[in-house]
């Protein structure tokens, strides 16, 4: 269980024939629903009629029978789940958002953050463009119809608009008669496409929404694509690609991503695994049970179990029925509410020395009630094992990583006993910085990113606008708020 919140899915399905593209999409999100449960959205393109619907959410709460059957049949498709990075959490800053304008339509769905937002926004709004959502996807595709307007296709549009828009975007577009996919130069956030046995091509953020709606993979998008789905078929554009260096997110890898899926090649679950066989080398404890916290903590405790020799052991129940609005009944008390979301098994860890493995420790309150959690279940020690490394600065490309001064590890100045002491834990430890590119066997310091772990970042920071992680904490009415917030969200 983690305090980070996630950022967004994409999907997109193009087919030649009519067909029930509402649904396959629909599929395609609750597969990607690990993405973003703050709202949703599905756009369906029927001969060029686009019909819509979005709202804030989970998908199978927003797209009931109804919803899908007035969607109806079509040859295209996009779909959206969102969690906010930038922008309110409201059903205007849901996506996909649609554009009109003389040349036509389009639907843009989009993952990341663009740094230089702020700069384009005010820009366009002093050449007369008006704003209706706060999100930096609007920027986008006002970025987009701008240039559409001046040229003979959505695609150069998209080429041009890819010159002036900086940051981190995984696209999918969707005009009257194309599908787009495309991905920024640096390549942050992930994109594949894939294709089912009827012929039609699927796009989506991971390989597991392909496997959920029954299309076989056939590549990742590269850093700087474009790929174009067609009447005459697929057509790749790549002026971009190979003008930055490539930095896909290292946390796709660590955290966000399904343990099923597959990114730019390498197994998440392995990823994952690899990463707990190094924290067990890095910091072995003389315990008697390795426990990981559900979900994403439990690959990596399979890797430090096997690599320690210590016994992996089932240490939780986690309630999968609780989504992100749940708010427990008269309760305030934050422990309260971590025991309602998951209960330690007793008979797993009383009496024993536990090595409790999760994905990260952010700022440290979430991972405090679990620790006692598990103290009040009879455990003698409980050392605690982050498969991240210490986060040390914010995320400006989609992932909520918080100001410093919010940071456990920056508050603590980067002592582990310190570290330990504040969040009750016999021992702490950090994933060692410099081991990243082990888990995907990259070069070091090469083919990603690991900002938020202090190791620079790639792009110009954003400025002139307030922090945006500043904003949603004083967007917050109380700090129990926050806390549900942050819990509900992910796992």
């Amino acid at each position: 269980m983690s305090e980070l919140r996630e950022e967004c899915g994409v999907f997109g399905i193009y087919s030649q024939e009519t067909q029930d593209v509402a649904s396959t999409t629909y599929y395609g999100l609750f597969a990607l629903q690990h993405r973003g449960q703050e709202s949703c959205g599905i756009v369906v393109n029927d001969e060029g009629l686009f019909r819509y619907d979005k709202d804030g959410g989970l998908v199978n709460d927003v797209f009931t029978k109804p919803v899908l059957k007035k969607l109806g049949m079509g040859q295209m498709a996009i779909g959206h789940d969102r969690y906010s990075t930038t922008g309110n959490n409201d059903r205007d800053n849901a996506q996909p958002i649609v554009v009109k304008h003389h040349k036509g339509k389009m639907a843009v769905a989009h993952n990341g953050n663009i740094v230089n937002s702020f700069e384009l926004r005010t820009q366009l709004e002093l050449e007369g463009c008006i704003f209706h959502t706060t999100s930096d996807t609007e920027v986008i595709a006002y970025m987009i119809t701008k240039e559409r307007i001046k040229t003979h296709s959505i695609e150069k549009a998209l080429n041009n608009a890819m010159s002036k828009i900086e940051g981190a975007y995984s696209l999918v577009i969707m005009s009257p008669q194309k599908i787009l996919a495309c991905r920024d130069p640096y390549g942050f956030r992930p994109l594949c496409y894939g294709q089912r046995s009827d012929g039609a091509y699927v796009v989506a953020s991971e390989t597991c929404a392909l496997d959920a709606v029954g299309a076989e993979y056939i590549r990742d998008v590269e850093p700087g694509e474009i790929v174009v789905f067609s009447k005459n078929g697929v057509k790749s554009i790549k002026d971009h690609c190979g003008t930055k260096p490539h930095k896909i997110c290292i946390f796709e890898y660590l955290y966000f991503a399904r343990p099923d899926s597959i990114i730019e090649g390498k197994s998440v679950h392995r990823a994952r695994e690899i990463a707990g066989e190094l924290l067990a080398e890095q910091f072995p404890v003389d315990a008697d049970i390795v426990v990981g916290v559900p979900d994403s903590g439990i690959d990596a405790a399979i890797g430090y179990a096997h690599k320690s020799g210590i016994p992996y052991g089932m240490g939780f129940i986690k309630n999968k029925y609780i989504g992100r609005t749940f708010i427990a009944p008269g309760q305030k008390n934050r422990e309260d509410k971590v025991r309602i979301k998951l209960n330690v098994i007793k008979g797993t860890v009383e009496g024993k020395r536990v090595v409790l493995v999760d994905d990260s420790i952010v700022r440290g309150t979430t991972i405090t009630r679990i620790i006692d959690l598990v103290r009040k279940a009879g455990a003698k020690e409980v050392h605690v094992m982050s498969s991240a490394p210490a986060f040390t600065d914010a995320c400006y490309y989609g992932v909520d990583v918080d100001t410093k001064e919010h940071l456990i590890a920056c508050q603590c100045d980067y002592d582990m006993k310190k570290i330990a002491e504040k969040v009750g834990a016999d021992s702490v430890g950090y994933l060692d910085v410099n081991s990243l590119n082990e888990i995907i066997g990259n070069e070091p310091g090469e083919g990603f990113c690991s900002a938020c772990f202090g190791t620079g970042y790639p792009t110009q920071v954003p400025t002139g606008q307030k922090d945006r992680f500043e904003e949603k904490i004083n967007g917050a009415e109380t700090e129990d708020e926050e806390e549900d917030y942050e819990l509900y969200l992910r796992d």
